[in-house]
């Protein structure tokens, strides 16, 4: 049998970014033994999504890889550009190696370049499509996971990111939430474990209700069905954002300091992109200045509209054909961004079906459904 190693130890929402070259490698490699090396905390999603045989659970690359059962005939480096990535998976001694190139490794020769300014869904999918591997960027969707809250309607606002950097002040999320709320609209506050403090902030400061925060209190699986079955999703850009766009439920996702270019939703019928145009450091410990120009009036009319327009939540449509997760929009503070203005060139796409999973035998390596309670 064939053994296939994808790296891709990061994020949430670099999961979720993944899915369509992950897809991609597991079509070019049906009956082969694929298995992504990725935090432990991500496995129940990685089960989920059905793109994968096995986890190898990898939360950084500050250790060397773990023993293997089977050398890799293939390893893929979905992680980044190298060179440590590149390091990482040669030091399991695969027969051949997916990666970009790099001037301080020798492999792989003949894999293309590093390109910084490019979504991050196309950036994979052309990696493994330089190796021979078909890759659709529309790939993005997952069924919807079962509803904790039993079909009732809700608005999900997530405040918190993994960086400061990332994170709209809470005060103006609680006005947000304050505001939806009088206009008749159940307000749910998430967050993982070391968020808890900053959504009770919101849910006092909004006048929700302490049961209405559900930060700490989910799994990661149990939080996307909690999104699959959302009137609207409200974030900045972090990984609910994703989990949004691949259950294709409605979102309003703030940016900044990452250009929505880059990571942004690409459906402007279920998605709106606020963003003030300005880019820096994602990963600074204070509010990014960018970011604060985003205006709580602006917030809300763009909540506002995507829950006038919104369609029936996943828990009302989860038999019927859904909406690719792929077409393209952003809407700058103050002005819109055509789809064929968009910072990367990226247009709308085709509509496609929602992503099936395949039916597999259960695989051990990775966890359950539900899992802990989730953290960034």
């Amino acid at each position: 049998m064939t053994d296939v190693l994808i790296l891709r130890a990061l994020g949430l929402g670099d999961l979720m970014t993944a899915l369509p070259a992950l897809r991609g490698i597991r079509d070019h490699h049906p009956e082969a033994r694929v298995t992504l090396a990725a935090p432990a905390w991500l496995a129940p999603l990685v089960g989920w999504s059905g793109a994968v045989d096995r986890q190898l659970h990898v939360a950084s690359l500050d250790h060397p890889p773990p023993a293997v059962a089977h050398r890799p005939d293939v390893a893929v480096n979905l992680h980044g550009r190298g060179p440590q990535s590149h390091r990482w998976l040669a030091a399991t001694e695969p027969r051949a190696l997916v990666a970009f190139c790099h001037p301080d490794v020798s492999e792989p020769r003949s894999g293309p370049a590093w390109v910084g300014d490019e979504h991050e869904v196309d950036r994979w999918c052309r990696l493994v499509r330089a190796f021979g591997m078909a890759a659709d960027e529309r790939r993005l969707a997952i069924e919807p996971p079962p509803d904790p809250l039993g079909g009732r309607p809700r608005v999900v606002l997530h405040p918190g990111a993994k960086d400061a950097a990332r994170r709209w002040p809470a005060d103006r999320w609680a006005q947000v939430a304050a505001a939806l709320a009088g206009d008749g609209h159940r307000v749910v506050i998430t967050g993982s474990r070391d968020e808890r403090d900053l959504a009770h902030r919101v849910a006092e400061t909004g006048g929700a209700s302490s049961e209405d925060v559900l930060a700490g209190r989910l799994g990661l699986l149990e939080s996307a069905g909690l999104i699959a079955g959302a009137d609207l999703v409200m974030s900045g850009d972090t990984g609910i954002a994703h989990v949004a766009t691949a259950l294709e439920r409605p979102s309003v996702v703030l940016f900044g300091p990452t250009a929505p270019g880059n990571w942004g939703p690409r459906d402007p019928t279920l998605h709106r992109t606020l963003w003030s145009g300005a880019t820096g450091d994602p990963h600074g410990d204070a509010p990014f200045e960018g970011l604060l120009r985003i205006a709580v009036a602006e917030v809300l009319d763009a909540s506002r509209s995507a829950l006038a327009s919104a369609p029936a939540g996943a828990t009302d449509q989860a038999s019927a054909a859904g909406r690719s997760a792929a077409s393209g929009a952003w809407v700058r503070v103050g002005r819109a961004i055509s789809p064929s203005a968009s910072p990367t060139g990226a247009g709308p796409m085709p509509r496609g079906r929602p992503e099936r999973r395949r039916s597999r035998p259960a695989r051990p390596a990775i966890a359950g459904a539900a899992g802990p309670a989730w953290r960034p």
